[in-house]
């Protein structure tokens, strides 16, 4: 498993398989976080609200997507 991430607004996340199967392969997200949402889940599963960012960086989509805490990876 990752390290914990930290969960701060403005962070930027790799959102890949081991978050959700939908987000495998090609599939996979550069995504800058808002905010989680707070509402109640699944055990160690996780709304998130931010941005899609496009290869330079730039904001393409805002979305909400339900993730797996665990399966999270901060982008350097």
């Amino acid at each position: 498993m990752h390290q914990q991430v930290q969960l701060d607004p403005g962070v930027v996340l790799h959102i890949g398989g081991e978050a959700s199967v939908q987000f495998d392969g090609e599939r996979a997200l550069t995504f800058r976080l808002i905010r989680v949402d707070q509402r109640s889940t699944y055990d160690g599963w996780l709304w998130l609200e931010g941005y899609v960012l496009g290869p330079t960086g730039v904001a393409l989509q805002r979305r909400r997507i339900f993730v797996k805490k665990d399966g999270l990876v901060k982008k350097r």
